[in-house]
């Protein structure tokens, strides 16, 4: 039995798809919020704050894939796409963009709601890292127990999944992290998503450290994963 829930805003402009997934979800316990368009669901990303966002990949005013590539420079939500049959290529570029994953319309409410459930799950119970140590590399420094990131002194504001990547890779300076490690430390073992999900977050994450004036040292071992650079 579901014992909690999570907030989970749906993007969506058919009335027949939200009322198919609204009830569903609202029995299992989660708060759930509509958005019928990119535009309104930027906004309620940034006032409801949701942990899922279910994301139709066609929408008016802005369409699902700018939605997703704008939620990915300041949000940790989960984003699954919601597309058509035939829209592979919507698909791809979502992915890449930094969806976690996607389902196929038509769907069964209840295989959404698995996946909703099984995230969580894990929001619900955190894990906790026991290297705590707070690492220094030049003026990048780490603290882990603070979740704190700063560069010369200078805080850099990064996403819990950011931050999750960043302490995963530091903690372990001279491993090469496959992205599977990495997504199985960051997003969970249980989680469905696509691996290349990592590189979009990193991307991010390496812009932001190198735009605070450091170079963030984390490199691309081609085909296997990421490592620190002089780990």
């Amino acid at each position: 039995m579901h014992t909690g829930g999570v907030r989970i805003l749906i993007v969506e402009d058919s009335p027949e798809v939200v009322e198919t997934l609204r009830p569903v979800l609202l029995e299992d316990g989660h708060e759930v919020e509509v958005a019928d368009n990119g535009r309104a669901g930027l906004e309620l990303v940034a006032s409801f704050q949701p942990e899922i966002v279910l994301l139709d990949v066609v929408l008016p005013e802005i369409d699902g894939l700018e939605v997703c590539r704008r939620l990915r420079a300041s949000s940790d939500a989960h984003v699954i796409m919601l597309t058509s049959r035939d829209h592979e290529v919507d698909r791809v570029v979502g992915l890449s963009m930094g969806a976690d994953d996607y389902v196929i319309k038509p769907f069964f409410p209840r295989e959404v709601s698995a996946r909703i459930n099984a995230v969580a799950r894990r929001a619900r119970s955190p894990k906790v890292d026991s290297a705590l140590t707070e690492r220094v590399f030049g003026d990048l420094r780490i603290e882990p127990e603070a979740r704190r990131v700063t560069v010369a002194g200078e805080e850099v504001v990064l996403t819990k999944t950011e931050f999750g990547l960043l302490d995963a890779i530091t903690s372990r300076p001279k491993v090469v992290h496959t992205r599977e490690m990495l997504r199985e430390r960051v997003w969970g073992a249980d989680w469905f998503g696509d691996d290349h999900v990592v590189d979009v977050h990193i991307g991010n994450l390496r812009k932001k450290i190198d735009r605070a004036g450091c170079d963030s040292r984390i490199e691309t071992v081609r085909g296997v994963g990421f490592r620190l650079a002089g780990g």
